[in-house]
């Protein structure tokens, strides 16, 4: 299943995506807490029909639109990317190249916007907008001291995220939550893709097209820590929620992996693709 939250007739309204249909399922109040109250639901059975309406009708929003919690985010978590980030000057404090453990962070959950949403790069004073395409994993039900052996019955679905950066707010301020969590600084979507539609997760290919140019390009098994990994490590010390979502880390081909770096400006459109996960298209404004 494909749940979407969406617009339609000036009424925000969720669901599933049927091929070019989009099934309405919640068009109430809480339409905007409906995808998520799924997830938190376990997800099981189906999701009675209101109605129906054309794709092409509609504007989709990020499918969850208000997360549970701020988003956790992973660094420097694809080989090549690690290499070129170190390298970039703006890995402050760094002292490895490849982290021996995850880097974890969160980006906030106020942050969050939809396909077709303006990512506004006029909110950062330094001109130094990055993109950052990653697979984002939805957690599915609640989750403690988790092996890596049963990492993967916890997730519930994937999505396509943006961690859209300000590089020198990330660099002066020696971490990463105030240069990441700008209004607007992650677009999600276009749905979160149960984990029965991923055959293979290892497979999935990541691209990244900046104004219509290849920039990022790579597989999830290209990642320094996969997904069971990242699962056990976060849920050693503490707990995961239905509905929490970790952003897996971007590959190589970053703005600033360029020499002078190639920042994103006012009217560029960014599109992440991903596997069974369709594409993520936002232009900066």
């Amino acid at each position: 299943m494909k749940l979407i939250t969406f617009e339609h007739e000036g009424r925000l309204k969720a669901g599933y995506l049927d091929g070019k249909t989009a099934v309405i399922c919640d068009d109430g109040p809480r339409a905007n807490e409906a995808v998520l109250d799924y997830i938190r639901g376990g997800g099981t059975g189906d999701w009675p029909e209101k109605a129906r309406v054309a794709l092409a009708d509609v504007h989709l929003k990020a499918p969850v639109p208000e997360p549970l919690r701020d988003i956790i985010c992973v660094g420097k978590n694809y080989h090549a990317h690690a290499a070129e980030f170190f390298g970039s000057g703006f890995d402050s404090g760094a002292m490895e190249e490849v982290p021996s453990n995850p880097v974890v962070f969160s980006k906030a959950m106020t942050s969050v916007v939809g396909p077709g949403d303006d990512v506004l790069a006029s909110l950062d004073p330094t001109r130094s907008v990055d993109y950052e395409g990653e697979l984002g994993v939805i957690i599915g039900k609640t989750a403690r001291r988790v092996s890596k052996a049963d990492a993967y019955d916890y997730v519930f679905g994937y999505v396509i995220v943006n961690d859209v950066t300000s590089r020198e707010l990330q660099k002066k301020h020696n971490q990463w939550l105030i240069g990441k969590g700008v209004d607007t600084f992650c677009p999600m979507g276009p749905w979160i893709a149960t984990a029965d539609e991923i055959t293979d997760v290892d497979a999935m290919e990541l691209e990244t097209k900046i104004n219509g140019e290849s920039r990022q390009k790579a597989t999830v098994r290209d990642m320094v820590f996969d997904i069971p990994t990242l699962i056990e490590t976060l849920t050693a010390t503490g707990t995961l929620l239905p509905g929490d979502i970790i952003a897996t880390g971007t590959p190589a081909g970053v703005g600033i992996g360029f020499k002078p770096p190639k920042y994103v400006q006012k009217g560029d459109v960014m599109a992440v693709s991903i596997t069974g996960l369709g594409t993520l298209e936002n232009t900066v404004g």
